[in-house]
């Protein structure tokens, strides 16, 4: 029996960005929020507000075993998961090393997925939830010297499309969310880890080129809370959402144009 009567959900990378602001709209929509990150510290002031706080790791299965069995014992159910955790690992492909690759696939794609494994069991038993995974437009094309965060976007995409189909059938919803450019970490992230990796090397200019298209004014993670909220209001949600900087324009023109065509458009940025 649950041990709740408030929607329960559990937001992971809580401590900053989208995750955070994710949380917070959560909490005033009146659910029970568990907001999840490795830097607890950070997330002080929505403990006092009232949002419970976990330490989570998604490249711990120990972490994230132990954060599941807490939000079962303490309210008996999840309702929702949104798996917004995660990086962007920039450098030329021929410079990343294999331990920051695996890590990259780790947090990006097998920690969400590790996380849904112990989520469904609750949400299956319930015969309902919602699993929401935060992509990217960066799931649907990629750029030169972002291929490791590329690749671990388009898996989740491919993964998600699998795993809707195998849980429609027991009222349990999986909803995509592919944002743009947003303000957050997420750039100054990709654009250090490129300088650190490449920037002294062959792939130098490409670097620096990256670094000049960086800084361009994103609109505020409320923009990827927003299309959270719709999904979780619709009484039938659609698969995909998208917004945030240049997300719809460039997912028009990859849908319309071939291959060649868009690394032409790609390419103009790093003349």
């Amino acid at each position: 029996m649950s041990k709740t009567t408030q929607p329960v959900a559990l937001v992971t990378g809580a401590s900053s960005g989208m995750g955070r602001d994710i949380a917070q709209r959560l909490f005033g929509a009146g659910y029970t929020v568990y907001a999840a990150a490795r830097r607890v510290d950070r997330m002080a002031d929505l403990e006092r507000a009232g949002v419970q706080v976990l330490s989570l790791d998604v490249t711990d299965d120990q972490s994230m075993v132990a954060a599941i069995d807490h939000i079962e014992q303490r309210s008996g159910r999840i309702d929702v998961l949104v798996n917004a955790a995660g990086y962007g690992q920039y450098g030329a492909l021929e410079d990343v090393p294999m331990a920051d690759a695996h890590r990259q696939i780790e947090t990006n794609l097998i920690g969400p997925a590790r996380l849904i494994q112990l989520c469904l069991p609750m949400m299956r038993a319930q015969g309902s939830g919602r699993i929401i995974n935060i992509s990217s437009i960066g799931g649907k094309f990629a750029l030169p010297l972002g291929g490791w965060y590329h690749a671990s976007k388009f898996a989740l995409e491919g993964y998600s499309d699998a795993l809707r189909n195998e849980v429609r059938q027991f009222g349990i919803d999986v909803v995509v969310i592919e944002p743009g450019g947003i303000a957050s970490e997420w750039e100054q992230i990709a654009g250090d880890t490129a300088s650190r990796l490449s920037g002294q090397g062959p792939y130098r200019d490409m670097v620096a080129k990256f670094r000049k298209m960086q800084g361009r004014k994103a609109p505020p993670p409320s923009v990827v809370s927003d299309m959270v909220m719709k999904a979780l209001r619709a009484r039938r949600p659609a698969i995909r959402y998208h917004g945030g900087l240049a997300a719809r324009p460039l997912l028009f023109l990859r849908r319309h144009l071939s291959d060649r065509m868009f690394d032409r458009l790609v390419m103009l940025g790093f003349r």
